[in-house]
């Protein structure tokens, strides 16, 4: 997405004025219109300019989400959801000015049910707030983006991350939720039963909406029992290709593997650089296992048979807590430890995600584009999915830096599109791949528009996003 394509949209004054005015009278002091805290609900990630919705309402119900809805809906006045502010591709920015409908507040663990393995919350509860109120139970949550997301924004973009391949994505967890609607009526899309053909199934139609459907309000999520045992190593390899088949020769043996991740060569620079890691500098497999004491042993000696195979080098590995955790620590610092490459300039974290047996390809081919385009581009992935992110570094106030950054963004997807990939495993579309998505899925797209039509006519519900109508 090139940014003369990220355009604002028509804004709708009169409207937007009189909601604010209502919403002020309605929730006081937690309704804010000053520079900072419009600026923060409207802050990318990435090097699209922000976009300042004119209010912030922080909602600390159901009925206060409903409340602010109404308003808006009312007025034809556009509304953005916002958790954590965690999207990447530009997802909390209002092109048409409206409303910042904060739901952070609302983060209280609804209801645990041990015995069901399944949970209730409000939407603004972290992943982190989540687990660590589970702690007693022996239960856990797994999806594990990274970022310590709200989970009503991970179902909104349908986040995955480092668990996946063994668990899923949001998609696969999210048993059923709550929503406002645009036109302010509340629905429930399922019930807490692990299986139902009542009906179209309007919780995977809410998750990876974007928020463009509705507003989440509660979900009700699949847990898991705590491992006995966990394992977790890595093992240093000659070559990403070399990498890449050992994930999918354990893959292919069935190896029941949690996490299997990927860093090239100059992302392992860059981890030892920040995270004081004693691992050469070459690429590496990050790697976990979850079962019995004697099962994590059995499949952490495999796999280092298979990496033996393969030319990797020795697989180191623990069961120690402490050493588990300064490992993965040191994966989920990846952006920042990026950001030392170099100083001063702003990482771009983009993704896509291709067939497993495409993964080794499309990541050659990418670190050659790499080195032609003489960008600074560290690649770290989710190598038991295919899903894989670079993250360029440029200087944002550089026009020609933004145009090679843009035409790199551009052949990397359409890459991931010739092998049958996707543009976007976990990030989303955001504003920042309408156009990829086109491409992706051409008359589907066409499809949800129809959708968003029909359940959001005044176009008021994150507008601008996703694709365009």
């Amino acid at each position: 997405m090139a940014l003369s394509d990220i355009s604002a949209m028509a804004r709708n004054e009169t409207g937007i004025a009189l909601a604010l005015d209502i919403l002020k009278q309605r929730f006081g002091e937690r309704f804010a219109t000053g520079d900072a805290l419009r600026q923060q609900h409207a802050h990318t990630m990435t090097y699209i300019p922000a976009q300042l919705p004119d209010g912030v309402v922080f909602a600390q119900s159901a009925d206060e989400v409903q409340a602010a809805v109404e308003v808006c809906a009312e007025h034809k006045v556009p509304i953005v959801p916002f958790g954590t502010g965690t999207s990447l591709e530009g997802g909390v920015n209002a092109p048409g000015g409206g409303i910042s409908v904060d739901v952070s507040q609302m983060n209280s663990v609804l209801r645990v049910n041990p015995e069901d393995l399944d949970c209730t919350v409000e939407p603004g509860v972290t992943r982190k707030q989540l687990n660590e109120h589970l702690r007693d139970t022996g239960l856990f949550f797994p999806i594990d983006p990274g970022a310590d997301a709200s989970l009503g924004g991970m179902a909104a973009t349908r986040a995955s991350g480092t668990n996946a391949v063994r668990y899923g994505t949001m998609r696969d967890n999210v048993i059923a939720l709550e929503a406002v609607m645009p036109n302010a009526r509340r629905i429930r899309t399922g019930k807490r039963a692990r299986k139902s053909s009542a009906g179209y199934d309007l919780t995977r139609l809410m998750i990876g909406s974007e928020g463009t459907l509705g507003i989440i309000t509660a979900l009700t999520l699949k847990l898991q029992g705590i491992p006995q045992a966990i394992s977790s190593g890595v093992c240093p390899f000659p070559t990403v290709d070399a990498a890449c088949q050992a994930v999918i020769m354990t893959v292919q043996m069935g190896l029941p593997v949690a996490r299997i991740e990927l860093v090239n060569a100059l992302q392992m620079q860059a981890m030892i650089n920040y995270s004081k890691l004693e691992l050469p500098v070459s690429p590496c497999l990050f790697v976990e296992f979850h079962g019995t004491d004697a099962g994590v042993k059995e499949q952490a000696e495999t796999f280092g048979e298979i990496a033996a195979e393969l030319g990797g080098g020795e697989f180191i590995w623990s069961v120690r807590e402490e050493e588990r955790a300064k490992l993965w620590q040191a994966r989920h610092d990846a952006y920042w430890a990026v950001l030392g490459l170099r100083p001063g300039a702003k990482a771009l974290a983009t993704d896509v995600c291709v067939p497993i047996s495409k993964l080794a390809q499309c990541i050659a081919e990418t670190e050659a584009d790499i080195e032609e385009s003489g960008l600074i581009a560290p690649i770290v992935g989710h190598a038991g999915d295919g899903n894989f992110h670079v993250s360029p570094l440029v200087n944002v106030d550089d026009p020609d830096e933004i145009a090679v950054l843009e035409r790199f963004v551009e052949r990397l997807n359409l890459r991931a599109l010739s092998m049958d990939g996707t543009c976007t495993g976990e990030h989303g579309i955001g504003q920042g791949k309408m156009r990829f998505l086109e491409l992706e899925l051409g008359g589907a797209v066409d499809v949800m528009r129809a959708v968003k039509r029909a359940i959001d006519p005044d176009n008021i519900m994150n507008p601008g996003k996703v694709f365009i109508l």
